[in-house]
């Protein structure tokens, strides 16, 4: 088991070998976890799957510079994935569990009237709504819109007046 020190190393004192070897491991440990954890976590990009990568990254990157031992790193990153799992698991069978993890839509524009509480309460400008409607709905006014939502993944979505 001599070689498994050479190549991987011990500790924060590593070398160029031993990094890379970890950053090379890591890699394919951390596609692995991704693909554990669904689709979704980097597909839909809410908070609550954007916490995972964030976490994830932070972890997995102190196994690659020895910060902290490799094999309890990679333990620790596969139960936050597990857990990431779980909830949205958890989050499909339950709506409250759902609300809570990842939030709910928010109205900016309905029944012709922008929802200014809401534009305030999303950080979005007259401005912003204007910009997605030119972007997403290819129209520059509010009369041909339905409605405008703030998304639970922090897109903006237009829903256009059927003609």
């Amino acid at each position: 088991m001599e070689w498994i020190d050479v190549l991987f190393g011990e500790g924060k004192d590593l070398n160029v070998l031993q990094m890379c070897s970890r950053a090379l491991m890591v890699f394919f440990i951390a596609l692995l976890l991704i693909r554990l954890s669904g689709r979704r976590t980097f597909g839909k990009r809410s908070a609550f799957d954007n916490t995972l990568a964030i976490i994830l990254g932070a972890v997995l990157s102190r196994a690659v510079a020895g910060a902290s031992p490799f094999i309890p790193t990679v333990c620790c990153s596969l139960l936050l994935v597990l857990l990431h799992r779980l909830l949205a698991w958890l989050s499909v069978k339950n709506e409250w569990i759902n609300r809570l993890l990842k939030g709910d839509t928010i109205p900016l524009y309905k029944d012709g009237e922008i929802k200014q509480d809401n534009l305030s309460r999303s950080l979005v400008s007259r401005q912003d709504i204007m910009s997605d409607l030119r972007l997403k709905a290819n129209t520059n006014s509010l009369t041909d819109v339905d409605e405008i939502n703030m998304e639970t993944s922090g897109e903006v979505s237009v829903i256009k007046k059927n003609k």
